[in-house]
């Protein structure tokens, strides 16, 4: 994964530990003083997010666990890789889309990045300029042409 993506991932852990599983075990505590919790909706809401929580950190945690950041300086823009930002063309329509292949939990459609395991992507691996792939996708098959390749 890329630092950007790996130092995102750290952020968004440090943000659930430090402030909000206290606030959820807060909650927990200001539910628990009102009294009868077999009927207690705040109390058994407060738990159910406090158990989302504590999931979501775990996920987390083993991801950062088992990443490896990737050395850009030890990539080359030859051909379609992970970390590469791909400007591509519609052969059909010539429409122009450009995305950056990357892992999986960096992934964001919005930000033109794709997950190296979607379909465009395997396509697109170990291709160069020029090169034009067939691409299966829900809708059928798309050709796509690559203009050039970025790091």
């Amino acid at each position: 994964m890329s630092q950007e993506g790996y130092d995102k991932l750290v952020a968004e852990l440090r943000q659930l530990e430090n402030v909000e599983l206290p606030r959820v075990r807060e909650a927990i505590a200001e539910a628990r003083d009102k009294g009868d919790l077999s009927e207690n909706f705040e109390y058994h809401a407060a738990k159910r997010e406090q158990g989302r929580l504590l999931s979501r950190i775990s996920f987390k945690q083993k991801v950062l666990a088992n990443a490896r950041v990737i050395d850009m300086s030890r990539l080359n823009s030859d051909s379609v890789q992970l970390l590469s930002k791909v400007e591509m063309v519609n052969v059909a329509n010539g429409k122009k889309m450009t995305n950056t292949i990357v892992s999986p939990h960096e992934a964001n459609i919005r930000e033109g990045k794709i997950s190296i395991k979607s379909p465009i992507a395997q396509a697109l691996l170990g291709k160069n300029v020029g090169d034009e792939v067939e691409v299966h996708v829900p809708a059928g098959v798309m050709k796509l042409r690559i203009e050039s390749i970025e790091l």
